[in-house]
């Protein structure tokens, strides 16, 4: 089910909210606004909103034998980068980048922002789909960019979205982690690529991509040839 509404301040919030006021949402329920007047990215960044682009949050509903609630972030790229197989022109160089960024070209084209709420986790992902801001720190897209014949809009791109989760979720909980890890490492840029990692206690970081841990955890290789594994930090390209 989609519900949608004309506007509010973060579809995330909303839902958040709602849980808590013990309103029982369904998985694969979604709550897409036309335009956000708080959208969030991680850590707190404000999230550019502009009309015509997809906002929008769904409810994951915890289980006893689920996998481990952060690798719902790797499930929900996956989902973004399936649903681009579908909007962009064959060859277009989609790729992920650890732990839940799609590139198209380097450029980012969506936000995912993973919140718990109780026994719940809140998956809002924006979608870049006809235009993308201009941001200072980093290359931006769109569909429609990369696209032009694209004329799908935002609710359509949606119902592929849900689609795309439902299908992913269910090989994350059947198939186990590991499954969804290796399609996720498919996708990646591959092993060696310079990455910088921001840290909050110790700052900027550079090594290169050494793959995943059986966590999910990015394993940085540093100059000196030795191994850090990564649990929390930013990530970019070198």
């Amino acid at each position: 089910m989609i519900e949608v509404v004309e506007e509010t301040a973060s579809t995330n919030a909303d839902l958040s909210r709602r849980l808590g006021a013990g309103e029982g949402l369904a998985e694969g329920y979604w709550l897409r606004a036309v335009r956000q007047s708080a959208g969030r990215g991680r850590r707190g960044r404000p999230w550019s909103s502009p009309e015509g682009n997809l906002y929008a949050s769904t409810v994951v509903a915890l289980g006893a034998n689920d996998p481990s609630v952060h690798t719902l972030a790797f499930v929900a790229a996956l989902a973004v980068y399936d649903l681009m197989l579908s909007q962009l022109p064959p060859g277009s160089h989609c790729q992920l980048k650890w732990p839940n960024d799609v590139l198209v070209g380097g450029a980012k084209i969506c936000g995912i922002l993973l919140e718990r709420a109780r026994d719940h986790v809140i998956i809002g992902i924006g979608v870049n789909v006809v235009s993308a801001p201009d941001l200072p720190d980093r290359a931006t897209t769109s569909i429609r960019a990369e696209n032009p014949d694209n004329a799908e809009d935002a609710q359509a791109v949606l119902e592929r979205l849900a689609a795309c989760l439902a299908e992913r979720l269910t090989q994350w909980r059947s198939e186990g982690l590991s499954s969804t890890l290796a399609d996720w490492t498919r996708y990646a840029h591959p092993p060696g690529t310079p990455l910088l990692v921001t840290l909050d206690e110790e700052g900027l970081l550079p090594g290169a991509f050494a793959g995943l841990d059986p966590d999910g955890a990015l394993r940085l290789r540093l100059a000196d040839g030795s191994l850090r594994v990564v649990h929390a930090g930013d990530v970019s390209l070198a």
